[in-house]
């Protein structure tokens, strides 16, 4: 007789459920496991008639077949290893079919009977309470994150004996994990980067803030030991906290990576992600033969800082074009496309020019105008055209770097009126779908970020000085309305947008030749 158990496999972000079909016939022992499985699942054959057999189970003598169902999805991964088994023991009538089909089953077997940790435990779960499970059998490593699923109760499970016992005389304990109570007991104001250790730059935290405060895109440029790098890593102390929504979905990535703590179940800090100029196009945006998140979705909700921007090939920088007007990346293959979240803070430094002194009030530039032009040619226009603060950063002066005595605000201060300045956006859009100035659409744009008639007139007359183009245009309005939030303003005003006009500096050859 045929029996059917449940379990998942993950494509993307996204759970499909897989139904495990199991038949035992009187032929040649052995194993087959049709389904579309990958060599993971079918190396899976080896171990699972060890690991039954060393729980103190008996293997059926006879040809075993396996049916993962529906046979036109790829199965990938080792998570099939306990439904395949659980399937097995039915037929042995060691289980009872009714006793477990209200579960689903999902884990790694050792020869020896044990359970391993499995990746993407979180949207398996997510996936399988939308189907209508209602129990779940993990490994017990995974027990924790498959417990912050509300409307399913989760079974954490260290052996295959384990499992078997618990339809028979000994109930596994249930796992759950309150998502709000454990954010909330994760919140550390304690940085290893504050901003008060960083002395004047006054306009670039500034900038800083405006950009944590609407999720914008930022770039640096200055002198080698301006403090753009510090800066940067300060810039983590003043995001705000992940809301459960984000939080979950951070997980999500974090999890299918391989990237989560077994004790840290749940991503509760904003990602910080530096990543090296000599990082591939497929490193940054993901891929490869099984398609994986590349650096910009690990960054998703937090920031991506590109430091030596210019040095990164242009070929590297200009696939972050799309993905930084979409916030999404779709990895494209010959059988199917993966969609990949992608809503991170772009965060770059540069150097002005090769040597990096251009500009320098204390040390004159090396370089020719040919030099010049070439190395920031590597930034193309339709790139900074998705950066809404660009911002020039001047090495400090002696008396600035000797001078002790000024106090200078804390990370935590700068925090405090970002999340003022978030949770104003947050009641505003709590309607559209959307958490920041940032991802206001073109039409959102229009309704939310109305300017009065000076405002008009300013415009007029920076769209023909600054060669504003449409895009650039919506940015500058978005730019100012977290101006304006910072600012507990209702309106946008003229001194708002003359403020987020005078961020979009645009490092061309007008620049160099000024």
């Amino acid at each position: 007789m045929v029996n059917k158990v449940t379990t998942a496999t993950v494509i993307g972000l996204d759970s499909y459920i897989v139904d495990v079909e199991t038949d035992v016939i009187n032929s040649t022992p052995a194993i087959i496991i049709v389904g579309l499985p990958d060599m993971a699942i079918n190396e899976a054959r080896a171990k699972i008639r060890s690991a039954v057999r060393n729980s103190g189970f008996t293997f059926p003598n006879k040809k075993v077949i396996i049916n993962l169902a529906p046979a036109d999805l790829k199965k990938e991964g080792t998570n099939f290893d306990l439904p395949i088994t659980i399937g097995i023991l039915v037929e042995e009538e060691l289980l009872d079919t009714e006793k477990i089909k209200d579960y689903a089953f999902v884990g790694e077997l050792s020869l020896d009977g044990s359970l391993r940790s499995v990746l993407g435990v979180l949207p398996l779960v997510l996936g399988l309470k939308k189907a209508g499970i209602k129990n779940i059998i993990v490994p017990k490593e995974n027990a924790k994150e498959a417990g912050l699923v509300e409307g399913i109760n989760v079974y954490g499970a260290s052996c295959l004996a384990e499992v078997v016992n618990h339809f028979v005389e000994s109930p596994l304990p249930q796992t759950k994990i309150d998502v709000k109570t454990y954010l909330e007991n994760s919140l550390d104001d304690e940085f290893l980067y504050d901003f008060k250790d960083v002395k004047g730059q006054h306009k670039a935290k500034k900038a800083l803030e405006i950009a944590a405060a609407g999720g914008h895109n930022m770039l640096m440029s200055g002198s080698p030991g301006s403090g753009k790098t510090l800066m940067a890593k300060c810039f983590a102390s003043i995001l705000p906290p992940l809301t459960i929504s984000e939080a979950i979905e951070l997980t999500k990535i974090y999890s299918i990576s391989g990237l989560l703590s077994n004790d840290e179940p749940l991503m509760t800090k904003r990602p910080f992600r530096a990543v090296h100029h000599t990082a591939s196009p497929n490193g940054i945006i993901g891929g490869g033969s099984n398609p994986k998140p590349g650096e910009i979705t690990l960054a998703h909700r937090g920031v991506l800082f590109l430091d030596e921007m210019v040095e990164f090939p242009r070929n590297v920088l200009e696939v972050l074009r799309q993905p930084l007007e979409d916030s999404e990346i779709v990895i494209s293959r010959a059988k199917h496309s993966i969609k990949y979240p992608a809503k991170f803070i772009l965060l770059g430094a540069m150097n002005p020019c090769p040597c990096g002194f251009l500009g320098d009030k204390q040390k004159p530039c090396t370089c020719s105008e040919f030099q010049i032009n070439r190395y920031l040619a590597k930034l193309s226009g339709p790139l900074l055209d998705r950066i809404d603060l660009q911002v020039e950063v001047p090495r400090l002066t002696t008396d600035e770097l000797l001078n002790n005595s000024i106090k200078e605000e804390t990370s935590l201060e700068i925090r405090n009126r970002v999340i003022k300045a978030r949770k104003i956006q947050l009641e505003r859009y709590k309607d559209d779908g959307i958490l920041t100035n940032s991802e206001l659409t073109p039409k959102l744009v229009k309704k939310y970020c109305k300017i009065d008639k000076d405002g008009e007139n300013l415009f007029k007359t920076a769209i023909v000085k600054y060669q504003l183009s449409g895009r650039r245009y919506d940015r500058v309005l978005k730019l100012a309305r977290t101006i304006a939030d910072l600012d507990t303003s209702e309106n946008i005003k003229l001194q708002h947008l003359m403020q987020a006009l005078q961020y979009r500096v645009v490092f061309n050859q007008a620049d160099v030749n000024a």
